[in-house]
């Protein structure tokens, strides 16, 4: 019931964001679209100072919780607020010092007025995202998710609806980025004072410490997870960067707005997958290998089969959905496009693999792949762009995911937890990228014997989307165990929502 309100609450904000972004596009010049994507990237760079440490506390409290021992939980939730404090200065530090260096980072800079102004504006609310808001790791930790997700998307459709009135009444983008900063603190206040109202320790005085051995693994498995923000941030945050420098600001414009659809698709995604992290970090501690490794071939069937469909069904329907929504002057090349759509589902395939990797602690083996990952994302990224434009950063992507992070991570699961060959993980991977190709192509065929204009194409594509490749994968895995297992939780998840419904019309 709460995973459903959860899921329900975030696809409500996904939509309302998705329709401000519309509004936000034909109401400002593609100079503003821009200039957004540009400095969302570099505030999100500038957020490696984070070190992924809630990662590395959340995994933490695991085991504090478990054995309900309060007094590390105070502990431990102390050193968080210090560690996000120092986080929420530093970024302010950094982001005031890039200032004088933001023409270098735009070509062709755009004739936006108050430029600097409007920088403030997305570095301050990037800062105070950092304040307050570290004590709902406590509550994600005691697997309330649900709760932190609907304070943060309720507070999001308050911010949409407020900017969208914002944009049809005055077309003020500084008081749409007041609008982001205001609902921002609220949220993170109201966030605040829910985790004090479930955890009242939390308010308690503490002056203990870690034991030196254990607080010596918490700053190891940091510094690990400093490496992994390191290769994430480069490898998903400087694409816009990359564009904007070498070929321009409106081009990174029309990519954010790809992004957006991408993105949200993927969060919606992710956010189904992400709901048993805190339930696969205990079944670490408290579950043989095999069951362990059946949990997680089951998760990975999960994530390839949702995230094949999903980058499919983008492929054949972003353009004729980003015509109708935001113009033809934002449409990218279909090859383009379809490089997004793979890096989408490669990434997608790796979300299984990385719950399980974080929620069981394995932060320490493979923190030397996140440093060449970013590395070969910015060489190949920068020598591609050079030569073939737009294509060349995401082909750059491609590459460097696919050098490191597909062989790497799961390689780091199999020796040091499942203790299992690694071969039989990549033979099953193989077929399973042979069987979504041949999947993908048979769609694609069916696809182009119809063509008209955006909005028939959208209709006709969505319905070839939604049955050619679920009844082709069903043919091909109905008799498989994952198969099985997957059905019945479709089943749980159907009887749940007509519980619901019943429940209401009662």
């Amino acid at each position: 019931m709460n995973t459903t309100v959860a899921f329900a609450a975030q696809a409500a904000a996904i939509l309302m964001g998705f329709f401000t972004r519309v509004i936000f596009t034909r109401t400002l010049s593609e100079g503003y679209v821009g200039i957004n994507g540009l400095f969302t990237d570099i505030l999100n760079i500038l957020s490696l100072s984070e070190l992924g440490v809630g990662t590395a506390i959340t995994y933490a409290l695991y085991g504090p919780i478990a054995k309900k021992d309060i007094e590390k939980q105070q502990i431990l939730m102390r050193m968080f607020r210090t560690f996000y404090r120092m986080t929420a200065a530093f970024v302010l530090t950094a982001g005031l010092c890039l200032i004088p260096f933001l023409n270098v980072l735009m070509k062709d800079r755009p004739d936006v007025d108050h430029l600097v102004l409007i920088y403030l504006l997305y570095l301050l609310n990037s800062v105070v995202s950092y304040l307050l808001i570290y004590k709902k790791t406590l509550v994600d930790a005691h697997q309330m998710n649900y709760i932190t997700v609907l304070n943060h998307n309720g507070f999001l459709v308050l911010q949409d609806i407020c900017q969208i009135l914002v944009l049809l009444t005055t077309g003020n983008f500084v008081l749409f980025l007041i609008v982001a900063v205001v609902c921002t603190i609220s949220g993170n206040i109201c966030m605040s004072k829910k985790a004090d109202a479930l955890f009242p320790y939390l308010k308690e005085p503490c002056t203990k410490k870690l034991p030196k051995e254990e607080r010596q693994d918490i700053l190891k498995n940091v510094k690990a997870m400093l490496m992994h923000k390191l290769g994430n941030v480069i490898v998903n945050n400087t694409d816009n960067l990359l564009i904007s420098s070498f070929v321009g600001v409106v081009t990174a414009g029309i990519y954010s707005n790809y992004y957006l659809v991408i993105g949200s698709i993927r969060q919606v995604l992710e956010q189904a997958l992400l709901g048993v992290a805190a339930s696969v970090g205990n079944l670490g501690v408290t579950e043989d290998k095999e069951r362990v490794g059946k949990v997680f071939d089951q998760l990975f069937f999960m994530g390839y089969w949702v995230f094949g469909f999903a980058g499919i069904c983008l492929f054949e329907m972003l353009n004729p959905f980003v015509e109708l929504a935001f113009g033809s002057q934002y449409l990218f090349q279909r090859e383009i496009v379809l490089v997004l759509c793979i890096n989408f589902f490669i990434n997608g395939t790796r979300r299984a693999v990385l719950i399980f990797k974080e929620s069981m602690g394995l932060f320490w083996y493979d923190r030397y792949k996140a440093v060449a990952e970013a590395a070969l994302n910015l060489g190949i990224s920068i020598a591609l762009v050079t030569h073939f434009g737009v294509v060349g950063v995401f082909v750059g992507t491609f590459f460097s995911t696919v050098l490191t992070s597909v062989w790497v991570e799961p390689y780091v699961i199999y020796k040091y937890r499942l203790k299992k060959p690694i071969s039989t993980f990549f033979i099953k991977y193989g077929v399973y990228l042979a069987v979504m190709a041949f999947v993908w192509w048979i769609t694609e065929l069916i696809c182009r014997l119809f063509t008209g204009g955006p909005f028939v194409s959208l209709i006709y594509r969505g319905i070839i989307c939604v049955t050619v490749p679920n009844l082709l994968l069903w043919v091909v895995y109905r008799k498989t165990e994952n198969w099985k297992k997957m059905e019945g939780l479709l089943h749980h998840v159907l009887r749940k929502i007509l519980q619901i419904r019943g429940r209401r019309q009662s």
